[in-house]
C-alpha cells in the first residue's frame, strides 16, 4: 500500500490549517502527531485544543512524520481522525434498558489489531451485546480500517474510548455488571455462568489481559485449547465466548 492509500484509510489530516479547521468542525481527533522540538505558535493551540478534545498527544521524529505524510507540507503537525463518535458509558446503559436487556459489555483490553477490533465490533452487534469498551492509550482507535472490518456494524454498536480502564471496571461492578475476564487457567467456558449483566474482557493479542485488569475480574473463563498452539486468535476467543453469552440468554429467556 503507497502512502497515499494509507492516509486515506486511515484519515491522516495533515498540515496545521487542516488540523485546526477539523478541530473547529468538531471532528472527533484519536491522536495529533507533533513533530519533536515544535511547540510554539498555531502547534501550541492545536496541541491545547486536542487536549481539550481528549486527543492522544504523541511526539514523533521529523523524519517519521514526513514518511507517514508521504511528503506532503504537515508543518510538524497530523493528526489521525476517528471514523466514528465514540459513544459515552450511559449510552450503553441505555441501550440495554430499551431493550429491556441486563447489559452485555464487551471490554477490550490493549486490543491493538484494528481487524480484530473490527471482526469483534461485528460480532457483538450479531451477539446482541449493548456495546463495547476500549482504552484510550495502547489500543487501536476508531480508524478506517476497523470500520470496515466492522461490515457496517459501527454504526450500531456503541464504543466507549476511556482513560483508566480498571476505574471503569470499578465503575461497572458498582453499577450490577459481573467481570469475566478471558485468559487461560481459567474455568472452562461452557461451565460458567453467564448469567445477569455482563463484562467480558478481551486481551491484547500478545499479552493478554492485563495484571490489574485481570485481579479486578470477578471470573476468569478460558477456551480448552486441544492443538499444538497454545492461544486463539482474539476475536475468534471473542466470537465463541459473546455466543455463549447469548446462547444461556436465549435458554434462559
Amino acid at each position: 500500500m503507497d502512502n497515499k492509500s494509507n492516509q486515506q484509510e486511515n484519515q491522516l489530516i495533515i498540515g496545521r490549517n487542516a488540523v485546526l479547521e477539523a478541530l473547529k468542525s468538531d471532528r472527533t481527533i484519536d491522536t495529533l502527531l507533533v513533530a519533536k522540538g515544535e511547540h510554539g505558535g498555531s502547534v501550541g493551540r492545536i496541541i491545547a485544543a486536542c487536549r481539550d478534545k481528549d486527543a492522544v498527544i504523541k511526539e514523533v521524529d521529523k523524519r517519521k512524520l514526513d514518511f507517514l505524510c508521504g511528503g506532503g507540507n504537515h508543518q510538524g503537525v497530523a493528526a489521525y481522525a476517528a471514523s466514528h463518535e465514540y459513544a459515552e458509558l450511559e449510552d450503553i446503559f441505555s441501550l440495554a434498558k430499551e431493550k429491556g436487556e441486563d447489559p452485555f459489555i464487551i471490554i477490550c483490553d490493549e486490543l491493538e489489531d484494528p481487524h480484530n477490533l473490527g471482526a469483534i465490533i461485528r460480532t457483538a452487534e450479531c451477539a446482541g451485546a449493548h456495546g463495547i469498551i476500549i482504552p484510550k492509550r495502547r489500543s487501536v482507535s476508531l480508524t478506517w480500517a476497523v470500520s470496515k472490518a466492522s461490515a457496517g456494524a459501527l454504526e450500531y454498536m456503541p464504543v466507549v474510548r476511556v482513560t483508566n480502564l480498571a476505574a471503569t471496571l470499578d465503575e461497572l461492578k458498582e453499577r450490577g455488571v459481573w467481570i469475566y475476564s478471558a485468559d487461560m487457567d481459567g474455568k472452562p467456558y461452557f461451565q460458567t455462568d453467564f448469567s445477569g449483566a455482563v463484562g467480558l474482557v478481551i486481551g491484547s493479542e500478545g499479552n493478554g489481559v492485563g495484571k490489574l485488569i485481570r485481579e479486578k475480574s470477578d471470573f476468569i473463563v478460558s477456551l480448552p485449547l486441544k492443538g499444538k498452539i497454545n492461544s486463539l486468535n482474539a476475536s475468534v476467543a471473542a466470537g465463541i465466548l459473546m455466543y455463549e453469552v447469548a446462547r444461556q440468554r436465549q435458554c434462559k429467556g
